[in-house]
């Protein structure tokens, strides 16, 4: 599968941490129960379609890290007509749709791997911060917390940091604070 660092490249462009910089596995515990659970989630698929499945899919990382979304497109589907009921390859299409600019295609494909995954595992995970994240974009901030409260609870270091994002109270609390550190830095200087 290659290096580590290929591996993180490769993550890195189908993260729904991507739009803000962030690589999967960097923080403290992010990627370290998923691993489990993704074999946990595949053992109900034959071994051969589900190799051929990951071969696409892997495929479709590959073409769209070289910016050929059309392919990578292609892949993705491929892997969904070979197993419908695996909730990767929806997850990873709809990432492919987004960048497209088919944000309905790419919800409805969220929506599908969430209901695949039934909302637990890393799968869901992703595919509701991805979801939070269009709905932030949209300006559906309520709809966006849920998604981003979901996340969370599924183990996303980066819902939380959104989750603190929307909350009012909290940036409020964050500006009043860094007002503070500014003055008793000044007074420090006197």
């Amino acid at each position: 599968m290659g290096t580590p660092n290929d591996q993180a490249v490769l993550r890195a462009i189908f993260s729904p941490d991507t739009p803000f910089g962030d690589v999967p596995g960097l923080e403290l515990g992010e990627d370290q129960v998923d691993k489990n659970q993704v074999e946990d989630e595949d053992v109900t698929f034959p071994g051969d379609l589900l190799e051929q499945t990951k071969n696409l899919e892997l495929q479709g990382v590959t073409a769209a890290e070289a910016g050929n979304l059309s392919t990578a497109l292609e892949r993705f589907s491929q892997a969904i007509d070979l197993l419908p009921a695996r909730a990767s390859a929806y997850n990873n299409r709809a990432q492919a749709r987004r960048l497209q600019g088919d944000v309905a295609g790419a919800l409805e494909d969220l929506d599908a791997a969430i209901l695949l995954s039934a909302g637990r595992g890393p799968v869901a995970c992703r595919s509701f911060v991805q979801r939070g994240l269009v709905a932030r974009l949209q300006g559906r901030d309520r709809d966006a917390a849920r998604d981003f409260q979901r996340a969370a609870r599924l183990g996303s270091p980066f819902a939380r940091r959104q989750l603190v994002q929307l909350n009012p109270y909290a940036a409020l609390c964050n500006r009043m604070l860094a007002d503070m550190m500014r003055q008793l830095q000044g007074a420090g200087q006197r």
